[in-house]
């Protein structure tokens, strides 16, 4: 990557950790680090008995709090935030939303390690590793509902069209994301032979991409913006989910010393929980019999041996897969990017979100 773009993606990154303070005080606001009987009757309300602020502590606020301490860069709730100030939305009025898709994001990793016996998280134990199984699913499942919150408590800022529009968004694109993990659990274990291009796209656009989504569908939404702007912010968004994921299974191989510190997760775990990455299913088109044969193998086999995984990773590095990947998500990003650019008026915020674009597609950590 130029010398200059490694200069904006720092600059980008230096931006997003600037928003983390802002964030995290909202997603206090709604989740203290430490329960009391005034936070569960805020949530839960008057108990019919009484509540245990012990046991709260225990299977919610320790386990959450200690995963995202861990980091995270945060950039659907900043993605929310641009959008809303993109359409002249009220900053002010719709900040809290902010915690929906950052608390979903960090629930639904939670979730994922459990179901793809993850090691490392962010440089540290998976939190089922930490916590247990059981408080880990318990937390993660709760963070799928809890964010609702936001929308409930601030109820009177909206209309009732608003608000169902709100709901209907949060709902549908919950149902997706579950339909994206399920069909990646069923590829990486084995379960499909020939996967398609836009079979892999398309799983993206729910895994990864659904909460992007949400989060610019909801900040158009909120700031009262038609339904047109919805649906376009809602494709350009989802597609940087996409990029991301691609990106993502590309550092998963290339990162190296410092950077793959960084990258924060143990290397080539793609190659051994069997995933069918683009870089993957390209390989596979191309390769020899021979190679397609062993690169399968190796998939399927699910090892932790790093030879294994570095003979994989050479195979697929041989068929130019991983630059492949990188130009098609520079493709798919730009035609998003252009969609969207359309509709949105000059303004440091519409800036913002092009350099945006184009970090997700060039980043190193």
């Amino acid at each position: 990557m130029p010398d200059n773009q490694d200069s904006k993606s720092k600059e980008f990154i230096e931006y997003l950790e600037s928003k983390k303070p802002e964030i995290d005080k909202i997603i206090e606001k709604y989740l203290p680090r430490k329960a009391t009987q005034e936070w569960l009757k805020f949530v839960f309300g008057d108990p019919r008995y009484t509540y245990s602020p012990d046991a709260a502590d225990a299977v919610f606020m320790k386990p959450i709090w200690n995963f995202i301490d861990r980091g995270g860069k945060r950039w659907r709730p900043v993605l929310f935030l641009l959008i809303v100030e993109a359409v002249g939305g009220d900053l002010e009025k719709v900040q809290d939303i902010v915690m929906i898709p950052e608390i979903i994001h960090n629930g639904s990793i939670i979730v994922d390690d459990i179901e793809d016996m993850g090691e490392l998280r962010r440089n540290e134990p998976c939190l089922h590793k930490v916590f247990g199984v059981d408080v880990a699913i318990n937390a993660g499942n709760f963070m799928y509902f809890y964010p609702l919150l936001a929308l409930i408590k601030n109820k009177d800022n909206f209309t009732c069209v608003i608000l169902q529009k709100a709901y209907e968004t949060y709902a549908q694109e919950m149902i997706n994301i579950h339909l994206g993990q399920g069909t990646d659990i069923f590829w990486h274990n084995g379960k499909a032979v020939n996967i398609e291009e836009d079979e892999y796209l398309q799983m993206c656009a729910y895994k990864t991409g659904c909460l992007s989504r949400m989060s610019a569908k909801l900040a158009v939404i909120l700031s009262g913006g038609s339904d047109q702007v919805v649906e376009a912010a809602g494709r350009v968004a989802e597609t940087m989910g996409v990029a991301f994921q691609i990106q993502d299974d590309i550092l998963d191989i290339i990162s190296e010393g410092e950077e793959r510190d960084k990258f924060g997760k143990v290397f080539g775990n793609d190659i051994k929980e069997g995933k069918r990455t683009l870089m993957v299913i390209h390989t596979l088109k191309k390769a020899s019999d021979e190679d397609k044969a062993r690169l399968i193998g190796i998939l399927d086999k699910h090892t932790d041996d790093i030879k294994e995984k570095e003979e994989a990773i050479a195979i697929i590095k041989k068929y130019g897969s991983v630059e492949y990947a990188q130009t098609k998500a520079k493709e798919i990003m730009g035609d998003a990017w252009q969609e969207a650019e359309k509709l949105l008026p000059e303004s440091p915020a519409k800036k913002r979100l092009e350099e945006f674009v184009n970090f997700l597609i060039t980043r190193k950590i």
